[in-house]
């Protein structure tokens, strides 16, 4: 009874960090997110501030200014820039 009452209460998910991709699933809906592995980061007095994420970041590839960096935090399947990735997520 109590592991039932826990299952109604809770939502499990999964992520899929990809090299390409990340992936966002959830059960009982599927797949709910699906944007590409890239976050744009603006150094601005020192500190790096996340301006953009997937898809928006994607299209800032090769594009930005000086202060503003697209970044792709995964490389051949495994975290390349740790604190990039956790930003994205």
């Amino acid at each position: 009874m109590l592991s039932t009452l826990f299952g109604m209460l809770s939502s499990d998910m999964a992520i899929d960090l990809g090299t390409a991709n990340t992936l966002v699933y959830v059960k009982g809906r599927g797949i709910v997110l699906n944007e590409p592995s890239v976050v744009a980061i603006e150094t601005r007095g020192g500190r790096k501030l996340v301006r953009a994420v997937g898809n928006e970041a994607k299209e800032m590839l090769g594009r930005t200014p000086g202060e503003i960096e697209a970044i792709r935090p995964m490389r051949d399947g495994v975290i390349a820039d740790f604190e990039v990735a956790e930003a994205m997520i």
